[in-house]
């Protein structure tokens, strides 16, 4: 019976060690404190529809959306961390995930650790609360295309469609008005032979996109708390 108990104990943790292997996810569930936590990392360059180099590391749409909607369905996962150390990617995958997270019923917490650049900003403040570790970096800058653009006005009122709605996302989710963020975009000063700034962990939470400084502790002292007040909420409609 012992060794049946430890064998089977033995396949959930290879079970967990391949799901984090394969998409960077797994469900904590040691805590002595109530609620389950999901933890979502995503890691790397965003992909989208199109398949990125071998070598490149690389979080996929495709496994974040499906992992989301179950988590909405669960009634073990009261809670979702979000770790991101991203460089940014594709427009419309990142913006994709992050209207998932935003519209999540279960408490959110996302927390910034190497940098979360370009489209990462808009899933960095998707969440109910936000971290960046003291070091971490948050690049804001304006759309980049790769391949053939063609030089009409067509082209430039797409660039600009996609832009306010990234904005208008970013704005809605976090402290920073539409202004300063434009202004953020097309600082000249900052990046060589580019447009943006680059945000080092306070300045985020001075300019109101992220909403402390901290690191894992901090994260998920906060996530229990979100988790333990929407308990006592659903306890009191009830």
């Amino acid at each position: 019976m012992e060794e049946q108990k430890k064998d089977g104990q033995l396949e959930k943790e290879q079970q967990k060690e391949e799901r984090i292997e394969k998409t960077g996810q797994v469900t904590l569930n040691e805590s002595e404190q109530s609620g389950n936590i999901h933890l979502i990392s995503i890691i790397g360059e965003i992909e989208g529809h199109d398949n990125l180099s071998g070598n490149a590391k690389t979080t996929k749409y495709e496994h974040i959306l499906p992992s989301l909607a179950a988590i909405e369905d669960s009634a073990a996962i009261q809670g979702v961390l979000v770790l991101l150390n991203t460089m940014g990617g594709d427009v419309e995958a990142g913006l994709a995930i992050a209207e998932m997270i935003a519209s999540l019923s279960k408490p959110t917490v996302s927390l910034v650790l190497g940098g979360s650049h370009s489209i990462g900003v808009p899933i960095a403040v998707s969440t109910d609360y936000s971290f960046i570790v003291p070091t971490g970096t948050m690049v804001i800058h304006p759309v980049r295309m790769n391949g053939m653009v063609i030089g009409v006005p067509q082209t430039f009122d797409y660039f600009k469609l996609i832009q306010d709605r990234i904005t208008g996302f970013v704005c809605s989710h976090c402290n920073i008005t539409k202004q300063i963020m434009e202004q953020l975009m097309t600082e000249t000063g900052v990046l060589t032979k580019d447009v943006g700034t680059i945000l080092v962990g306070e300045e985020a939470v001075k300019y109101g996109i992220i909403n402390e400084v901290g690191g894992i502790d901090k994260a998920m002292s906060k996530l229990h708390e979100l988790i333990a007040m929407q308990s006592i909420l659903s306890d009191d409609i009830l």
